[in-house]
């Protein structure tokens, strides 16, 4: 996928420059060009020596460089790339990226590209919590620019949070689904595929619901995915906290039964991917007026059980789509139950993921994830609901050849 792309990468200066090295050799596996930038920080965590070694490529450092600056060379090498890496990327450089700021050749060459840019930012917790950081981030976004991890972990300095740069793998993943999203046609077109995103609402009565603590955002951000890899993707969300990717059919629904009618009405399709929090009751007889609050008395309400949405596709004996993905969200023996669910619906794959409290995976940013299949269960590190959003994407590019 990634054969005869240029990436123009630049490493920031932090502990994790190192992974930029096994980046390097992952890219050029792939068929790859790879132009490496140095900061002048970087080096102090990598040799100049050892990065254009492993590229390949000659290395550029300075801005002032009287060879290459002769034919304003730091143009040439803003234009020229299919796309600009920056691994890590520091706050300092995100600062002068969101300021506008060109004080030497990383951020001459940012402020000077029309290529897509895609961001892997490394750096303390507190660094990536804070205010200054935060903002900066929210107006690169808004500016196009695109984002893999950071992930949470164990700090260089022996802090703990979200931080950690995107593993090699993860950062090529997230390349190669960037470059898939600026072309019309990617190895997806042509396939539609379902997916179904957010909690469902169960009325009690007109005021009152019965609801899980789902966002939809990793629904959502699969969707967007798909979409990116030239899927035409029919999007079926509950009453979700974000809002719904561009590009892909939009179906509102509410309820459980609303969802497995727009569900039906969907199919044929070749893959279907179940990521909505599905309640699992409604109520008999919701009321039509507001149950009123009487002292002493308590309400008596009545349940039933919803249709169950995932085993009704798995287990159709006609039409049934290529690729049926389950999610299983889990506070305890999260693998043994999510298997379990696996065999009882009928999928193909189940995604499987602690929601325990203490993750704060339910309703957050990141994820962990484990893809469970008939070849067994393989971890996936934490990381971005949206870079896990793409790896599960190009792993279903895979699946359907």
């Amino acid at each position: 996928m990634l054969a005869g792309k240029n990436i123009l990468l630049i490493i920031g200066g932090g502990i994790a420059a190192f992974k930029s090295l096994d980046l390097i050799r992952r890219l050029r596996e792939r068929g790859a060009t790879v132009t490496p930038v140095l900061t002048r920080a970087a080096e102090e965590f990598v040799t100049p020596l050892s990065v254009s070694a492993l590229s390949g490529s000659k290395l550029y450092r300075d801005l002032f460089d009287l060879t290459d600056e002769a034919e304003m060379g730091h143009i040439q090498l803003s234009r020229s790339a299919d796309l600009v890496v920056i691994a890590p990327a520091t706050a300092d450089l995100m600062a002068k990226m969101a300021q506008g700021l060109a004080s030497d050749l990383a951020s001459t060459l940012l402020l000077a590209t029309d290529t897509r840019v895609l961001v892997a930012p490394a750096m303390n917790v507190r660094m990536w919590q804070h205010p200054a950081t935060q903002r900066n981030i929210a107006t690169l976004k808004s500016d196009g620019v695109d984002f893999v991890g950071p992930n949470e972990g164990d700090m260089a300095c022996g802090e703990f949070g979200p931080g950690r740069m995107a593993e090699p793998l993860e950062i090529v993943a997230a390349i190669e689904a960037t470059l898939d999203a600026g072309i019309a046609s990617g190895p997806l077109s042509g396939r539609r595929i379902l997916v179904t995103s957010g909690p469902t609402h169960e009325p009690i009565d007109p005021v009152r619901y019965i609801a899980n603590r789902s966002s939809g955002a990793q629904g959502s951000a699969i969707a967007r995915a798909l979409a990116a890899l030239g899927a035409e993707v029919i999007f079926v969300t509950g009453p979700a906290d974000v809002a719904p990717p561009d590009g892909v059919a939009v179906v509102a629904v509410e309820t459980a039964a609303e969802m497995l009618e727009a569900v039906q009405n969907a199919l044929p399709v070749e893959a279907a991917i179940f990521a909505a929090a599905v309640a699992d009751w409604r109520v008999l007889g919701a009321g039509t007026s507001k149950i009123k609050k009487v002292k002493g008395a308590l309400p008596v309400l009545e349940f039933a059980e919803n249709p169950d949405i995932l085993a009704t596709v798995a287990q159709m004996t006609a039409g049934r789509p290529r690729l049926v993905v389950g999610f299983a969200a889990e506070t305890d023996d999260v693998i043994v139950n999510a298997t379990a669910k696996r065999l009882r619906k009928g999928c193909d794959w189940i995604v499987a993921n602690d929601v325990s409290p203490e993750t704060g995976i339910m309703g957050g940013s990141e994820n962990a994830v484990t893809l469970i299949s008939d070849n067994g269960a393989e971890d996936w590190p934490r990381m971005g609901k949206d870079a896990v959003a793409e790896r599960l994407a190009l792993r279903i590019s895979e699946a359907l050849g």
